[in-house]
């Protein structure tokens, strides 16, 4: 279970993804966001050394699903692009903060969630399971995500897995679910108007 330490971080979480969702092709925006918290959940890194956090995000009408991953190193062979920035946590120094959707530790554990092998966690509490998720999976065994490939449309991030699967992450929210999806993860989302409703944050297709 994650672990949430009640410390600074400069900047804050809010202040590098306003940079940095411009830049992106699905940002229906014309001006730096305004973003206010929506609801998310975090999952477990099972080597205990990536922080995983997928943020909902309002500005304005528009709501975006923005998962990203900390690290205390740079990642790997990330391209540039997914580099949301930098920031000082007050208890673990520098961390890079990466598009999770590029990060492969990111990538493995929402395939795990999706079919049933990790746990979905609030995200602003240590230790808790989170509530109002739903997740489905109608294959027999478990994908394999090492080699996955990661690319941008007008409204989503698609994860072409090395045996031919797609991992699919509406950016643009709320969504709803394809009928071809093999699984998918669903939670709840919180509109500009304080009403809730259940929206799909990913799903998976043969």
């Amino acid at each position: 279970m994650a672990y949430i330490y009640r410390t600074t971080l400069r900047p804050t979480k809010l202040e590098l993804l306003s940079a940095w969702l411009p830049t992106r092709p699905w940002y229906r925006g014309t001006a730096a966001p305004e973003l206010v918290p929506a609801r998310g959940f975090r999952l477990d890194d099972p080597a205990g050394e990536v922080g995983i956090e997928f943020h909902l995000l309002a500005d304005g009408e528009s709501v975006y699903l923005v998962p990203v991953t900390y690290r205390g190193a740079p990642l790997p062979g990330a391209p540039e692009h997914a580099l949301v920035g930098t920031t000082e946590h007050g208890e673990l120094g520098t961390r890079w903060v990466y598009d999770a959707t590029h990060d492969p530790v990111a990538v493995a554990q929402l395939l795990a969630a999706i079919e049933g092998r990790a746990e979905i966690q609030e995200q602003s509490v240590s230790d808790t399971l989170a509530k109002g998720f739903s997740r489905t999976y109608a294959g027999r065994e478990p994908l394999e995500t090492a080699g996955s490939t990661t690319s941008d449309t007008a409204d989503a991030t698609e994860i072409r897995l090395p045996h031919g699967a797609l991992l699919r992450l509406p950016r643009t929210q709320p969504a709803v679910l394809p009928e071809d999806a093999l699984g998918h993860l669903v939670g709840p989302l919180v509109l500009a108007d304080g009403t809730a409703t259940d929206t799909v944050l990913a799903t998976l297709h043969a």
